[in-house]
């Protein structure tokens, strides 16, 4: 197995030291760099603590020896895009906590912003998160298995409001969600 600790690390703009003093608990930055770069054996332990550290399931860390991977190979900035000085490996931008469930909404017709073809990544909230997700695209579910996606504009009490994407299209009163799935990324096929 090989890891990809480096990359993820670079990617998020992290040090060994920055690593390292996030791990739970702490260690060195010499530790994670001996971990990185296969000097010291990444135990399952390890694996969760740095995966805790980067903000990223454990299951990313490490890839199967001549799997394949999308390469990240240059950056967009102010002056175009430049290259990188050495390619690493793409990692997908979410990072995934325990506690977090992230949901998939796909997009079968075009609605207000959203393109057929398009996937919706939520992060689901319990209610005592719901103030944050306010003006933020949410998926709420409904009774009878249901749901109702799009701008939530309104929360008194357990009552939620959406105003789904789309013109003229009338809100959504939902009284006391279980939980919200709030919009954090959409991934659009060019």
């Amino acid at each position: 197995m090989i890891n990809r600790i480096r990359d993820i690390r670079r990617q998020k703009g992290l040090t060994l030291a920055d690593v390292a003093a996030r791990c739970d608990p702490p260690t060195t930055a010499q530790t994670i760099g001996r971990l990185e770069t296969g000097m010291r054996s990444l135990s399952l332990t390890w694996m969760n603590r740095i995966a805790a550290a980067l903000g990223v399931d454990p299951q990313l860390l490490v890839k199967a020896e001549g799997e394949s991977a999308p390469s990240l190979v240059a950056r967009l900035g102010p002056n175009g895009a430049e290259p990188l000085t050495k390619p690493m490996e793409a990692v997908f931008p979410i990072a995934i906590d325990g506690d977090t469930p992230l949901v998939v909404l796909a997009v079968d017709a075009g609605a207000g912003d959203y393109r057929a073809g398009d996937q919706v990544w939520l992060r689901q909230t319990g209610p005592d998160d719901f103030g944050r997700a306010l003006n933020r695209d949410v998926l709420a579910p409904r009774p009878g298995g249901r749901f109702a996606f799009g701008r939530m504009i309104d929360r008194d009490n357990g009552r939620i409001a959406i105003l789904p994407p789309g013109i003229g299209q009338r809100q959504v009163v939902i009284d006391s969600p279980p939980w919200l799935g709030v919009a954090e990324m959409l991934v659009r096929k060019l």
